[in-house]
């Protein structure tokens, strides 16, 4: 059967366009996402900072976990210089509860949010975990990608997630915007 141009035509119109992800340089709206806690996270308590880290992690993907202790002392290090670090759980199948218990379990001093529904990450077109954002003191996107390039983290040349931050507290603009960061896809409804 064919269906005539005029319809599909009308059909394309009323389909609802997918939103393009949050692009370089475009600014984020205030979040709005439980911790997985279950705490309301305070968005005031975010203001004032230098720049913002948004992680997204995965409680059971090897990939991310190889890194948990890596970014907590990230978090650790980068804090008394201003910047916030949160971390993202967009996984259906990993539950508040058990991210909770891996954000402790891995030292984790920063906020875990839970992004039920993966919208989050839709927003931001993350794909996998672990993958990074980093927001300049506007919550202008500045840097997308990996935390670094080595997955052991015994022979790291490039360390990406430093690197952006560390321009952005100079004042400067991120030499790298974009890395292809690597790891285990975010498992999302339809998948």
């Amino acid at each position: 059967m064919r269906i005539p141009v005029a319809l599909l035509a009308l059909l394309a119109q009323a389909a609802p366009a997918a939103a393009a992800p949050l692009g370089l340089g475009e600014r984020l709206a205030p979040l709005k996402m439980k911790q997985a806690s279950g705490e309301e996270l305070e968005p005031a308590s975010l203001v004032g900072r230098k720049a913002y880290v948004l992680a997204f992690i995965a409680t059971r993907c090897p990939v991310s976990k190889a890194y948990d202790a890596r970014l907590a002392t990230f978090a650790e290090e980068y804090r008394a210089r201003g910047v916030a670090v949160l971390g993202i759980n967009s996984n259906r199948h990993e539950s508040a509860a058990e991210t909770a218990e891996h954000a402790s379990r891995s030292g984790f001093s920063f906020p875990v949010l839970q992004d039920a529904g993966h919208a989050f990450a839709d927003e931001l077109g993350a794909q996998v975990t672990p993958e990074v954002f980093v927001f300049d003191a506007d919550w202008a996107l500045r840097y997308r990608g990996r935390i670094d390039d080595d997955r052991s983290g015994s022979a790291v040349a490039s360390a990406d997630l430093r690197a952006a931050v560390d321009a952005l507290l100079s004042d400067q603009r991120p030499r790298l915007e974009q890395t292809q960061a690597f790891g285990c896809t975010i498992r999302r409804d339809t998948n």
